[in-house]
């Protein structure tokens, strides 16, 4: 696998910890580290290192469906094939749980295991002693797949083409919503999950105001923002931008909501919109390799048939790096897209 193959292939970044990291205190498999599902033992109790720190892994969906490790990474060999091996759950004492997905790094060529690395959706406490609870060998595509979609909270409210405001749990396919860019479109299908509100799954709140929103419009943290720079302040060199909610938290105006559980909805178009939520600016679901395991297996199916449509590509995204000299950039965010 060359790098100029690996360059054309969706990545994500999960952050992961070596398996030789997690192992059992207490069970019949005492003194082992977490391996792959074959060799796992519910009620085997696990405790993570003091010197265990994540690193981020390039997880890379090669043409047809399959895995490796991506060009740039920290943890795995590029181009190495991965296994989504199983979601498991762990318990500790206070009854707490984490879910995680196992990922089986392969030698080249071969079937042969070189490393196992697993990607908890909540973070993982050194010494904490962690039941393991089940071991599913179908569920880490579909999970993994759901902790990358973009999802409103139940009771945001959403622009519909008549200019009604309509709780998003309350959309149906067929409904006309309008779009930023393609006028009224019909809504083709609405998903919800109820997930616990840790991790990867903390959903992020947006108070009223600050960014022109006229109610707290909370979201899933890789929830991507459209901003329509008025005044030009980023250098970005356009006026579109795009922002993930998750880089906006500062603790004040916008925070991180952890705890207990949230009703997660996705919005899925015939192609990918932006679309307003408490009225501004919101990409809808996007329908690439990334998500398309948490959908329906006829709409999946449906859409594999049809070109991808990304309506924001020609947008500006800004990392984490663009806005840390900016002081708060919810701040100049607002003040740049100010009427």
């Amino acid at each position: 696998m060359t790098q100029d193959m690996q360059a054309d292939w969706p990545v994500r970044q999960l952050m992961v910890h070596r398996a030789e990291n997690l192992r059992v205190v207490h069970g019949v498999n005492e003194g082992e580290p977490l391996a792959d599902a074959a060799e796992l033992l519910p009620e085997d109790v696990y405790e993570l290192s003091d010197d265990a720190r994540p690193r981020p892994l390039a997880l890379a969906q090669v043409p047809g469906g399959a895995f490796a490790v991506g060009a740039r990474t920290d943890a795995g060999t590029p181009g190495a094939k991965i296994c989504l091996d199983s979601l498991v759950t762990f318990m500790s004492a206070d009854g707490s749980t984490v879910e995680a997905v196992i990922l089986v790094e392969l030698e080249p060529g071969t079937d042969l295991i070189a490393a196992v690395h697993v990607h908890p959706f909540a973070p993982m406490m050194p010494k904490v002693p962690y039941t393991l609870v089940t071991i599913d060998r179908d569920g880490a595509r579909a999970r993994l797949a759901e902790s990358a979609t973009v999802s409103f909270t139940r009771g945001t409210r959403i622009t519909m083409a008549d200019g009604r405001q309509v709780p998003v749990e309350d959309l149906a396919p067929g409904d006309r919503v309008l779009t930023r860019d393609s006028g009224p479109q019909e809504v083709r299908w609405t998903g919800m999950q109820t997930v616990r509100a840790e991790g990867d799954f903390a959903p992020i709140r947006i108070r009223a105001g600050a960014l022109h929103n006229m109610g707290d419009l909370v979201v899933s943290p890789n929830h991507r923002l459209f901003i329509y720079q008025r005044i030009s302040a980023l250098g970005a060199g356009q006026r579109d931008l795009l922002v993930r909610a998750g880089l906006l938290v500062n603790g004040t105006s916008v925070t991180r909501t952890p705890g207990g559980f949230v009703d997660y909805v996705q919005v899925l178009f015939d192609h990918h919109e932006i679309i307003y939520a408490e009225g501004i600016a919101a990409e809808s679901l996007f329908a690439d390799p990334a998500t398309r395991g948490a959908l329906p297996d006829a709409i999946a199916r449906e859409l594999d048939a049809r070109p991808l449509r990304d309506a924001v590509q020609g947008a500006f995204e800004l990392r984490e790096s663009d806005l840390l000299a900016r002081g708060d950039a919810v701040e100049v965010l607002r003040r740049i897209s100010a009427n």
